[in-house]
């Protein structure tokens, strides 16, 4: 049975992640796409660190992109570095060595997404994103697919777990804003600084990645109103109860006779809607098409096993018989 090789950028909590689904999934893997998955090279920092997961039987570790670009035993990388300079050279590189490119990287697409799809038509090559938005939901694939005939007319969604886990523990226990945080890092679900997820970046990241999709068109994410939710106290919350409605931190575009209007802000979601049950680092999508109407997907927004479930999907569909680039951003 042929082996597909796998180069990853990037082995911390999601990279460690998809070793580990490569590794207990990999009988179910090679049944659905005929093939073996097995990664050989991972970049990283430091390749003597002591790593509780490893990557998989006769992988190795190093600190050269050109390890992963140059290696013609490679036909895709997946990129889970995150940030923005290191993580757009690596795929530009790959693309135009015509390799296949899977990333989780939002922030980048938000930014850089229409010249990096760009790039990866002009080499014919696929650029996936499945894992840059909402965790394991399969919100991209959606779009691109299973809804692709519907002209999208509204999309809401709960995008950050972080902050929706903040705003949940403050609206069933009563916290306040500081010691829900203080929880939420000691969970592992914020990071030690957690700017972009509480002041709503993260989630406006994610927006623009949407739109793209949904819509077709560029929206700057510099265009774009965001409002996170420092400024959410208990007392709005409570006021916000006695009335009916939760608080949730929102990303919202809809058209209005062709013009898009688009934001990221804290709103009161009446308490019987689904969304306004959204609790935990949960992380929901609500849009309506005009075709199908209202839809909506709910799942696991981040962690290592949900985000990889998203990153293996990207890698069945690129190593399947007779795959053929869509890059829609």
């Amino acid at each position: 049975m042929e082996t597909v090789r796998i180069g990853l950028a990037g082995f911390g909590t999601v990279g460690s992640g998809l070793a580990r689904v490569l590794q207990e999934n990999g009988d179910w893997i090679e049944r659905r796409i005929g093939k073996r998955l097995a990664i050989k090279t991972v970049l990283v920092r430091d390749p003597a660190k002591q790593r509780a997961a490893q990557p998989g039987p006769g992988a190795a570790f190093c600190t050269d992109p050109s390890a992963l670009v140059d290696d013609p035993e490679i036909p895709v990388i997946v990129e889970l570095m995150g940030g923005i300079e290191a993580a757009r050279s690596l795929i530009e590189r790959a693309l135009t060595a015509g390799k296949h490119v899977i990333t989780a990287n939002k922030h980048l697409l938000a930014e850089h997404g229409t010249e990096l799809f760009a790039l990866a038509a002009k080499q014919g090559r696929g650029l996936l994103y499945e894992a840059s938005v909402a965790g394991g939901i399969p919100i991209v694939q959606a779009l691109k697919d299973s809804l692709s005939g519907n002209r999208i007319e509204k999309l809401v969604g709960i995008l950050n777990g972080t902050a929706n886990y903040i705003l949940s523990e403050m609206t069933t226990n009563g916290l306040e804003f500081d010691t829900a945080l203080t929880q939420a890092q000691a969970l592992g679900y914020a990071e030690a600084d957690p700017t972009f997820d509480i002041e709503g970046v993260d989630t406006a990241h994610k927006l623009v990645v949407l739109i793209r999709l949904a819509y077709g068109r560029d929206y700057p994410l510099k265009a774009l109103p965001v409002r996170g939710i420092t400024g959410v106290t208990q007392q709005d919350i409570e006021i916000a109860r006695e009335f009916g409605y939760r608080i949730k931190l929102l990303a919202q575009v809809r058209d209005v006779e062709g013009r898009l209007e688009a934001g990221v802000f804290p709103a009161l979601v009446k308490h019987t809607f689904l969304l306004a049950r959204v609790g935990g680092n949960y992380n929901a999508v609500r849009l309506e098409g005009n075709a199908v109407g209202p839809i909506m997907f709910h799942g696991q927004g981040a962690g290592s096993l949900p985000t990889a479930s998203a990153v293996l999907a990207d890698l069945m569909d690129v190593c399947r018989p007779g795959f053929l680039p869509d890059n829609t951003g």
